[in-house]
């Protein structure tokens, strides 16, 4: 075996399997995958090798960028924070959700959302990130403007996928109005009227908007190649209208009805890798480990927490019996990349693109010994 670099002595995650033995990469790429032990190369002693994480949708650039509210901090450092903290949690692909329609919380939201792209377009053209970063607009049907903001930025290269949100309260994320209330109360500072009257607005933007802004945007997505995913599907009626919308990942289903029934009409399933680690949801919904049993889990995002892609992927297997840890690695890894048609990675095998992580694990615990990306050492 031989090539320009040379795993040994590793734990191999296939795709099927683990495999001791050596991996050979040339030209940015997985040259051989050998069970037979190698005399030369990188000795990683045993410890797992397993492609690099492909994140379809976190939040957390908004937060580097805006770490406190009403403090916006400079985008570049913002963009390098943040990609700093994924290539040191095992991401080498990214997907950063970047949210477009404006509310009380941010009425400029599409300049800031110009700043953030504009970032990580300079920062991906000057060779500053350590992970291949892509774009993903979460879009907020019922404001007023997001069909404005959507056709501001649904052409750049960088954006390769949407999402269809609402989050009106009494369904979907929040199916009581009061888990709505709880949620935003605290956080809006809101007297009870106050609130009131932010419940009484949301529900008149959702009757007036959310429907139009939908068939909109899927109709100018679609023509422009994007991967659509829904958002907090909670009933087979929502479902069947992602299905006709040709939609192919349901994030974040909040029911187990809803989320069969999308892994059955062949959407891939997301839910956030927080939710395992947890053991259920932060907003009280389905939890992610009761759809691993139901057998209808098929991808994991680290949402809010970017190291719990990996650590979910590893607890998985522990917490549910009939998962093992090649098909919870499959769940951060080559699910999600064919959920958006990146079929150059995700997989330890010849051909593919050498994004690959090391991976010791330390009470229990999984620890990033080192990332490549394409060959090249990045974290």
């Amino acid at each position: 075996m031989a090539g320009e670099m040379l795993f040994r002595n590793a734990r191999i995650v296939t795709a099927g399997a683990i495999v001791e033995g050596a991996v050979a990469v040339e030209a940015g790429a997985i040259a051989e995958v050998g069970a037979t032990a190698a005399a030369e190369g990188l000795d990683l002693a045993g410890d797992f090798l397993i492609p690099g994480l492909i994140e379809l949708h976190t939040d957390q650039l908004e937060a580097h960028y805006r770490p406190r509210p009403g403090v916006f901090w400079n985008p570049m450092a913002a963009i390098q924070a943040h990609d700093a903290q994924l290539a040191s949690s095992g991401i080498t692909t990214v997907f950063d959700a970047l949210r477009i329609g404006s509310d009380v919380e941010m009425p400029g939201m599409a300049d800031h959302v110009d700043v953030l792209l504009g970032a990580i377009e300079k920062a991906s053209a000057e060779d500053r990130l350590r992970a291949d970063h892509k774009v993903h607009l979460r879009c907020e049907l019922p404001a007023h403007d997001v069909v404005a903001h959507f056709e501001r930025f649904y052409r750049l290269p960088a954006v390769r996928m949407a999402s269809v949100m609402d989050h009106t309260p009494g369904q979907r994320q929040y199916q009581t109005i009061e888990k709505f209330r709880q949620y935003y109360k605290e956080r809006m500072r809101f007297s009870d009227a106050e609130m009131d009257a932010f419940i009484a607005d949301r529900h008149q933007e959702q009757a007036r908007y959310s429907d139009k802004h939908r068939r909109a945007i899927l109709k100018l997505g679609h023509e422009a190649g994007l991967t659509f995913a829904s958002h907090d599907d909670a009933t087979p009626e929502h479902v069947a209208e992602s299905v006709e919308d040709g939609v192919r990942i349901a994030e974040f289903p909040t029911t187990v009805v809803a989320a069969r029934t999308s892994h059955e009409a062949g959407l891939a399933v997301l839910m956030g890798a927080p939710n395992v680690v947890r053991g259920g949801s932060h907003s009280g919904n389905v939890s992610a480990i009761a759809l691993a049993e139901a057998g209808v889990l098929d991808v994991l995002s680290s949402d809010y927490i970017p190291f719990a892609l990996l650590q979910a992927a590893f607890l998985l297997p522990q917490q549910v019996a009939s998962v093992s840890l090649p098909q919870a690695i499959a769940m951060v890894t080559a699910t999600p990349a064919r959920a958006v048609g990146l079929a150059d990675r995700g997989e330890i095998a010849t051909g593919r693109r050498a994004d690959l992580v090391r991976v010791r694990l330390i009470d229990g615990t999984p620890v990033v010994k080192g990332v490549w990306r394409q060959g090249e050492r990045v974290g």
